[in-house]
């Protein structure tokens, strides 16, 4: 047994012993821990506009799972599809408890990604999927170092090759190997945007130093630009009902340890040649349930309120985690148009 194998048979084990959750159904078999502190060793639950309701840690002893990059739920709120940095699919279902917070995962498949020659490629140069997004009966998925979004058919996506590659309308030289668009959502067909594909870079950057981003289609079809601030870097968004942008933003450096924040971007504010910035939602460091963060997706729930999942990418590290933690937006515009 290699030293990966041994490290991941002991924390399985651990995970067991801890009390957490084993899920079988499916291919991977995923066993689960719950979280139910946002802040450690704290009982605080409302951050600002946010209410934390819960969390996974999992492991698996699959090899293939982690390096969560992107994650979009079905309409069901419950099933999912995730693409990993690898060049995997992974679907699965949630599990809830009796207090309907997170209990684990079930029916979990990993399938490889398969480029638009129908061929699947080991490493990241080719298949570096970072960004996912659920557009009608189709999936667009965004790729760094080899840098393009590719277009699979919905239902279908796992046994097919990508179908096409959409125009990406920014530079490649403003794209770096690994800060390359780390963002793809689609806006609500009722907002400014019409539905149009949008695009962020993780730290591809404009004359300027802010990110460079565009909206791929529709009536404001260009470039904008997203403004940095300090080290953090982008890593996921998505849409509000009211067409308000929620991005994703990472900090992981030795210097500075870790960091997670989520900034909300007024959908009226994005349009080409503009620089957005927004306001602060939350911001989580080392004493917080976080790790290197990098997914990011809403859903309406049953009683009509807006939910917030984050995932983490291990990046199949001993000392990483794959976490999935779940907020609530407790305010209410995020139904109604934005200002």
């Amino acid at each position: 047994m290699t030293g990966k194998r041994l490290c991941r048979a002991a924390s399985i084990a651990l995970f067991i012993a801890a009390g957490a959750s084993p899920s079988w159904a499916g291919d991977v078999p995923v066993i689960s821990r719950q979280i139910s502190d946002f802040r450690i060793g704290s009982p605080q639950t409302n951050f600002g506009s946010l209410e934390f309701l819960g969390g996974l840690e999992m492991v698996s002893s699959r090899a293939l799972f982690g390096s969560l990059s992107s994650i979009r739920f079905r309409p069901d709120q419950k099933n999912f599809v995730v693409v990993l940095d690898t060049g995997q699919w992974l679907t699965g279902s949630t599990e809830r408890d009796a207090k309907g917070r997170l209990s684990g995962l079930s029916n979990v498949e990993i399938t490889p990604m398969k480029n638009i020659a129908g061929r699947s490629f080991e490493g990241k140069g080719h298949m570096d999927a970072e960004g996912l997004a659920l557009d009608g009966n189709r999936i667009l998925v965004s790729f760094e170092q080899d840098h393009r979004v590719d277009v699979y058919p919905d239902p279908g996506f796992s046994d097919s090759g990508a179908i096409a590659t959409l125009p990406i309308l920014i530079p490649r030289k403003m794209l770096s190997d690994n800060r390359g668009i780390e963002t793809i959502a689609v806006a609500p067909a009722s907002s400014a945007l019409k539905g149009g594909v949008v695009i962020v870079s993780e730290r591809g950057l404009d004359s300027d130093g802010n990110r460079v981003a565009a909206i791929l289609n529709g009536p404001l079809k260009g470039r904008f630009s997203v403004a940095r601030d300090g080290s953090f870097d982008v890593t996921d968004g998505a849409f509000l009902p009211n067409g308000d942008f929620l991005l994703l933003e990472r900090r992981f450096n030795m210097a500075e340890g870790i960091g997670m924040r989520i900034r909300r971007i007024k959908g009226g504010d994005i349009r080409p040649g503009a620089v957005v910035d927004g306001e602060l939602l939350l911001e989580g460091n080392f004493n917080s349930q976080i790790d290197n963060m990098e997914g990011l997706d809403t859903f309406q729930a049953a009683d009509g309120t807006t939910h917030i999942i984050l995932v983490s990418d291990d990046n199949h590290s001993i000392l990483q985690r794959n976490l999935m933690l779940e907020f609530r937006l407790t305010e209410e515009t995020a139904h109604k148009a934005s200002d």
